[in-house]
């Protein structure tokens, strides 16, 4: 691990205002659960470490008439022990208990879940220059892909990580980013990058720019949701697969479902031809499962993960039924 220097912002205006100046090569420290990794390995060199542990006003929960709004240095465990997240986004709250350990999920945070890198071997092992390095290949091709994308890979076939994330997207979230220039909102089914877009870079962050609310909309009383997630360990463990679902729901049938899988694409991927296939029908176990078979024939998979397919379509199946038993 190189040195860095440690800068401590005591507010969210003297952060942006350090980041505008340009500092050289600059680190957000959060939590530091994915980063501490990511410096070991060098696969981030900063000069300056700016530690947002004083900013309190990036922490919390906020009831609002229309909209909840998560600041983004909420630890995991406080949004997954908050009343209003039981009670209203029992799918978020799935997501959120799923992360990692206690430990962790008492030191991470949801900003920081949203913009962790991805955990492909290869871009994590030093010894291997790949195209997200500046490299000339993807090694996943034609090397180990078990846990690679099914979907929107090819030039770079890592898949995103992050459990909030489908969650949150199903649930029709959006983003805050603030920087000197000000602030803008963006959907945070928008905020992700595939390769195709930003091979270094996964999501949509410029320089100066900090991501720092995540804001929900409040569900009507017919919405459900439900996150369901595939690993190959117990716990602590990374989802294979994972699927976060909402609908809206009348009898057996799902009306404007949202339907996003994690563990098969570089960012977290939205099935809408499932939905499409679904919406308005009368919801049966088979109906559902042959739907999803057939979602997924859009799919690419490499020559160790194929069985992905199977796997999204049973979490798939699944998640459809549990919400109409909800």
């Amino acid at each position: 691990m190189r040195p860095f220097s440690l800068v401590q912002p005591p507010t969210l205006s003297d952060l942006v205002s350090f980041l505008a100046r340009g500092n050289g090569q600059i680190a957000l420290l959060a939590g530091g659960t994915d980063l501490y990794s990511l410096l070991k390995d060098e696969i981030v060199k900063p000069e300056v470490m700016v530690d947002l542990s004083p900013l309190k006003e990036l922490a919390g929960l906020k009831q609002e008439k229309d909209f909840l709004r998560i600041g983004a240095l909420t630890t995991i465990n406080d949004l997954a022990s908050s009343p209003i997240i039981q009670k209203n986004f029992p799918g978020l709250k799935q997501a959120a208990q799923s992360i990692g350990s206690p430990q962790l999920r008492n030191v991470g945070t949801i900003g920081g879940n949203l913009c962790q890198r991805p955990r492909c071997w290869y871009f994590r092992d030093p010894l291997f220059l790949c195209r997200k390095k500046g490299g000339a290949r993807c090694f996943a091709v034609q090397g180990r892909n078990k846990y690679h994308a099914i979907f929107g890979g090819g030039i770079c076939n890592i898949v995103h990580p992050s459990d909030l994330a489908p969650a949150l997207i199903s649930l029709e979230a959006r983003v805050k980013i603030v920087s000197s220039g000000g602030e803008k909102e963006m959907a945070l089914s928008d905020f992700f990058s595939p390769p195709s877009v930003s091979l270094r870079q996964e999501n949509k962050l410029q320089p100066g720019e900090v991501l720092t609310e995540i804001i929900v909309p409040n569900p009507s009383p017919r919405l459900k949701s439900t996150y369901l997630k595939f690993t190959e360990r117990g716990s602590w463990d990374f989802a294979v697969v994972s699927v976060a679902a909402t609908a809206e729901i009348q009898g057996r049938s799902l009306l404007k479902p949202h339907f996003v899988l994690g563990g098969v694409a570089p960012i977290p991927w939205r099935l809408t031809n499932f939905e499409k296939m679904i919406e308005g029908q009368n919801i049966q176990e088979k109906m559902v499962a042959a739907a999803a078979l057939e979602a997924l024939k859009e799919s690419r998979p490499m020559s160790e993960n194929a069985y992905k397919i199977d796997l999204a379509a049973v979490l798939l199946a699944r998640a459809a039924m549990s919400l109409i038993s909800r």
